[in-house]
């Protein structure tokens, strides 16, 4: 673990920098300091980032890409992936970053939708063929593929190249990224950022994690979430080093954290709960002796999880509240006071939040409502305009679809979905206030509750537990007698159990529910 160091400052406000100039401030800033590191122990400084993507920018210069070019890609979190954000927005270009997971039917739509004229994928990647991929999805359409497997290409820069500074790299309101939320039952939306919304998010995170030039940020999950370019731009902004994970795997990915001094990990419930479960199994060994917190979001968290970690893990976890359209919109700070850290956090700085009723009218303190949000950090619209007029309100605010109550501190509790409920009989039943007390039974390790249809009920609560390893399999009767001795209403309590070995997620660690009412709605 490198000694504390402090890192010249860039500007009072980092946030005012685009992705361009913030990687030269970097640069010229602490030039020799670690960028990231991977798995195989491939290190690259700040300095060494600035030269690769002034590298690959002039080749990909000779592919045609330049400012206005709309250029998906499709990378691993891998150096190549840190790289290709910063050649592009070297050029000038807008970025469609693909998580990977996407196949055909989805990348055909995205790349249609954005006009996009080259996309970068990796070659055979964790049995994918992403260039045949690729070629189905775009059926001889006018979209050139450059494939990095794994190196991109590159060209010396010309001097002129090397020097010039975009002027529209710092106008805030030019739109360099598209990322499409999950596209489940229909089709994804492609949410438009500029630099400075992102940077935004990923400045005011910083404060909240206390981020420093020392700190070692375990980057488990897709960089092209946007998740993770926030993460690239706030590495930047506070001159912090990333440890890159293609495939998370909890024995190989801890050792390489481990090994790495990594400081800071994240980035939801699946990744913490991997973290307590491996410390557990290594009771006489301190697993990340350098570890100060744990962060993130993106999913409902265990009721347990922060006991868990405080515990078994010995730092605090704290936590916060965002999506694709506003990539965080409150967290909590990794000083707060406890009652502060079990809640998700509180509104990031110049950001808003309003909870409001059924009928738009503000709700009050502690009364469960819709969350909308509006700030710095907010989404510049849908790529389909038409997306728009139902995402915002009369005031600007977005319209988020998830539930949750404000405390008198100013503090919110994310409750569930607007439409995460189980109507019975014409009940509304809150899913995750379920899964909160399934979680809370001994022979639960993770627990779904969906609504299935029911003739006579109209629905019921589908409880889909995995039990814990080597461990009792619980029954209904269990479950239900667990949730009525902990003073749930008979009428709330799961009607139907089923068990499984594991919980379908996305690569955020989000439950992807649909799956499992489509598996057991005909049952």
């Amino acid at each position: 673990m490198p000694e504390p160091t402090t890192a010249p400052t860039l500007t009072d406000r980092p946030d005012e920098l685009a992705m361009w100039p913030l990687i030269e401030a970097r640069a010229a800033a602490t030039p020799d300091a670690l960028f990231a590191v991977d798995a195989s122990g491939r290190r690259m400084t700040f300095a060494e980032h600035r030269r690769a993507c002034e590298r690959v920018a002039a080749a990909l210069r000779a592919h045609g890409v330049g400012a206005g070019s709309t250029v998906a890609w499709i990378l691993p979190t891998r150096l190549e992936a840190m790289v290709l954000a910063g050649a592009l927005a070297r050029l000038g270009a807008v970025q469609v970053p693909l998580i990977p997971i996407l196949r055909e039917r989805e990348v055909g739509f995205i790349l249609r939708q954005t006009g996009a004229t080259h996309v970068v994928t990796p070659g055979t990647w964790r049995g994918v063929d992403y260039p045949a991929m690729v070629r189905a999805a775009i059926a001889g359409g006018p979209v050139e593929t450059i494939v990095a497997d794994p190196d991109l290409p590159e060209a010396e820069p010309a001097e002129a190249e090397a020097s010039a500074v975009d002027a529209s790299e710092v106008d805030e309101s030019t739109v360099r990224w598209i990322f499409y939320t999950s596209g489940t039952t229909a089709n994804p939306k492609g949410a438009r950022h500029t630099d400075r919304s992102v940077a935004a998010c990923a400045h005011r995170m910083n404060l909240r994690f206390d981020a420093r030039p020392e700190d070692r940020n375990g980057l488990v999950f897709p960089v092209t979430h946007i998740g993770g370019i926030a993460f690239l731009m706030g590495g930047l902004q506070a001159g912090y080093a990333h440890i890159l994970v293609e495939v998370f795997e909890p024995a190989a990915t801890c050792a390489l954290l481990a090994r790495e001094g990594v400081t800071l990990a994240g980035a939801g419930p699946v990744f913490w709960m991997t973290y307590v479960d491996q410390q557990r199994a290594h009771p006489d060994t301190r697993l990340f002796p350098h570890l100060r917190a744990l962060l993130g979001g993106g999913a409902p968290k265990p009721p347990t999880i922060h006991d868990d970690v405080r515990d078994v893990l010995g730092v605090v976890l704290a936590t916060g509240y965002g999506m694709t359209e506003c990539p965080t919109a409150t967290h909590s700070s990794v000083h707060d006071p406890e009652a502060v850290l079990r809640t998700d956090g509180r509104v990031l700085d110049d950001a808003e939040l309003r909870i409001v009723g059924l009928d738009g009218a503000p709700c009050a303190t502690g009364v469960v409502g819709e969350i909308r949000v509006r700030g710095p950090m907010l989404f510049a619209g849908y790529v389909d305009p038409a997306d728009d007029h139902d995402a915002f309100d009369e005031a600007g605010f977005l319209r988020t679809g998830d539930l949750g109550r404000l405390d008198e501190h100013g503090t919110l509790t994310v409750t569930g979905r607007v439409k995460d409920i189980i109507i019975r009989k014409g009940e509304n039943i809150s899913a995750k206030e379920v899964e909160d007390l399934l979680y809370r039974h001994p022979s639960v390790a993770d627990a779904a509750v969906i609504a299935l249809p029911d003739r006579e009920r109209g629905e019921l609560a589908c409880a889909v537990v995995v039990p814990v390893a080597g461990g009792p399999v619980p029954t209904l009767a269990a479950l239900v007698e667990h949730c009525v001795a902990a003073g749930m209403s008979r009428r709330k309590v799961p009607e139907r159990l089923e068990i499984v070995d594991v919980l379908p997620r996305n690569p955020t660690g989000k439950v992807l529910k649909f799956e499992l009412r489509a598996r057991y709605a005909g049952d």
